[in-house]
């Protein structure tokens, strides 16, 4: 460990793993900082490993869990993950560094309901969310945002610096703002076709 993390490296990590042990017993490793908000409403599955700096934060209406992380989650350093209605991460998924994922807006602005004016300040505005899911075995990429209402599909993948907006289908390739299929993987070819 000393080769590869160095004495100092080697040290924060030990702190992390004694932490991780004391406070989240199924999980593989949290590194340090970690920022956990209102840790009741969130559930965390075995084997979590987290990155530096991230923060996992929960404001419920009822009073009952509203994050999930699933089973063999990795989420590197600088994730942010913020649920009011429901994020639900599935198994065996990967989130690169410096990721958003949000159910929850400062404000309405879609074409449904009482619409929010520009006039009030964007911190009074009503919070509205819809929940979002992250089937398994998905992967996104560095700098990914992930919006309010969507759902990946299960083994899809999200290019960097990609704003999902909308649902995107199991087993694709999606990239860009916002992200759109360019693959979908085909199981008779066993390749990754171009759309």
């Amino acid at each position: 460990m000393l080769e590869r993390y160095g004495f100092l490296g080697s040290l924060k990590l030990g702190i992390s793993l004694i932490y991780t042990k004391l406070f989240f017993k199924q999980a593989r490793l949290i590194r340090l900082p970690f920022d956990i908000r209102n840790k009741k409403f969130i559930g965390i599955g075995k084997k979590f490993t987290s990155g530096v700096g991230c923060r996992i934060e929960a404001y419920p209406e009822n009073n009952e869990k509203v994050v999930f992380i699933g089973d063999n989650v990795q989420i590197n350093d600088y994730v942010h993950i913020s649920g009011m209605k429901g994020v639900k991460l599935g198994n065996n998924v990967l989130i690169a560094s410096k990721v958003f994922i949000s159910d929850l807006n400062h404000g309405n602005y879609s074409d449904e309901g009482l619409i929010d004016s520009p006039d009030t300040p964007p911190s009074e505005r009503k919070l509205y969310a819809k929940p979002i899911i992250i089937e398994d075995n998905v992967w996104l990429g560095e700098f990914v945002s992930v919006l309010s209402g969507v759902t990946i599909g299960k083994g899809s993948i999200v290019g960097a610096n990609s704003v999902v907006s909308k649902s995107l289908p199991p087993y694709v390739i999606a990239v860009g703002t916002p992200a759109r299929v360019v693959k979908k993987y085909n199981f008779d070819t066993k390749k990754w076709d171009k759309v």
